[in-house]
């Protein structure tokens, strides 16, 4: 793995973001991780592989990505590499008594790059990881199904475990019950992947130039060959925003990332966004994230207060700019641990 993917930051980081160092091995399909009232005491983090996380009798508030978010007695999200997350369980709730349970699934990223996982029957599947860049929450009769078939998965074993976990993400490749959870700005190289070919060259054209405040839609329009009205339409009929909400969406989430990656004063990070009024800045960021741009760098960090270097397994969790190196893998987990 390249190194400079290990590093996640030069610079010092106003939120430590941990990189999991996750027990898949390289003979798994993926491993499940059963964790039965174990608590939520880990830090935001984040890792190469792909993660679906079920919560189950438990309500607390979640971060995936930019998103903070309230969730109640079932959450299940699909994870994309290298997006941040954590979940916290209430107190109350942890306290009372009653038993709860995270069902975890990892599997590689290049999982479906053989060439049988190629094929036509699996591109709805593939199509379905690409979008879990941002995060993705199923709910309704989605969720439902999962559960079913999450708990199928954590009793079987052999084939058979293979065979229910690809059926697994069939089910959620077909759902419409979803929820995209992080901005598009804050991961905005998943936009790419678009189906439209007059769709991706605009993604690509706004992804290279929104963090220049004098960008506007008549840029875009001209490079699809296209009046401003007619890309308007054509924009919105496809994104189900204007082209305006769009920009603020990407400039906010990137300006997310950046007040969590790095300690730039808020005044540069505005200005990397692509604002150039510090006023203009902090009335859109407050409106959208119901914070200052400092509360929300404050509220991360609170969030994640961490003593790496006495966790309970050793070394699962690593400070950005630590070098992944063997010796370090978790020796032991004190969730139950299946490997397939």
């Amino acid at each position: 793995m390249d190194e400079g993917v290990l590093i996640f930051n030069l610079k010092l980081l106003i939120v430590q973001i941990y990189r999991e160092i996750t027990p898949l091995k390289e003979a798994d399909v993926f491993v499940l991780l059963d964790n039965i009232n174990n608590g939520f005491d880990y830090p935001i983090h984040n890792h190469p592989e792909y993660e679906l996380n079920l919560v189950m009798n438990m309500s607390g508030t979640r971060i995936v990505g930019d998103n903070t978010e309230r969730y109640y007695e079932y959450d299940l999200v699909l994870l994309g590499p290298y997006l941040y997350h954590k979940w916290d369980g209430d107190e109350d709730r942890q306290e009372s008594g009653e038993d709860y349970r995270v069902i975890t699934i990892q599997f590689a990223p290049d999982l479906f790059d053989v060439q049988l996982l190629q094929k036509q029957p699996f591109y709805k599947i593939r199509k379905l990881l690409e979008q879990s860049a941002r995060g993705i929450c199923f709910q309704g009769q989605t969720l439902t199904r999962a559960i079913e078939k999450l708990l199928q998965i954590a009793d079987l074993e052999g084939f058979g475990r293979v065979l229910a976990f690809l059926d697994l993400l069939s089910i959620l490749s077909d759902s419409k019950d979803v929820k995209y959870l992080a901005s598009e700005g804050f991961d905005s190289a998943s936009l790419l992947k678009s189906d439209s070919k007059r769709l991706q060259s605009a993604y690509g054209y706004i992804i290279r130039n929104f963090t220049d405040s004098s960008l506007k839609i008549r840029e875009v329009a001209k490079l699809l060959n296209m009046s401003d009205s007619a890309f308007s339409h054509f924009f919105r009929k496809y994104t189900n925003k204007s082209f305006t909400q769009f920009l603020i969406d990407m400039r906010i989430g990137y300006a997310c990332k950046l007040l969590l990656d790095t300690d730039d004063p808020v005044s540069q990070i505005a200005f990397l966004s692509g604002f150039n009024n510090m006023t203009n800045f902090n009335r859109l960021f407050k409106k959208y994230r119901e914070c200052t741009p400092m509360a929300y760098r404050q509220r991360f960090k609170e969030k994640n207060g961490f003593d790496w270097e006495h966790q309970t397994t050793p070394f699962q969790f690593m400070p950005s700019g630590a070098k992944l190196e063997e010796a370090v893998k978790p020796r032991e987990y004190r969730t139950k641990l299946q490997h397939s």
